[in-house]
């Protein structure tokens, strides 16, 4: 961990080779937090994960879909 990253939280590990994200369907998730070069950590309702936001317009707060990493989708807020 490089001196920029020692005041972000610790984002969870994959383990045995399983993401939430990386199932075979999207997941919805919170955007908690944007980080540099179109990434995010978002909040999968069992922790926080680091995923990509390059591909949707997306700020903290937001609610995506989310697919092996990427976001795909912004939903619409009810």
């Amino acid at each position: 961990m490089n001196a920029p990253d020692a005041d972000r939280a610790p984002v969870p590990v994959c383990h045995d080779g399983v993401c939430i994200t990386c199932s075979d369907t999207a997941v919805e998730v919170t955007v908690v937090e944007l980080l540099d070069l179109g990434f995010a950590v978002v909040d999968t309702g069992s922790g926080r994960e680091e995923v990509s936001v390059a591909l949707v317009s997306a700020g903290v707060g937001d609610r995506i879909l989310v697919h092996a990493g990427e976001a795909i989708a912004r939903l619409e807020n009810p």
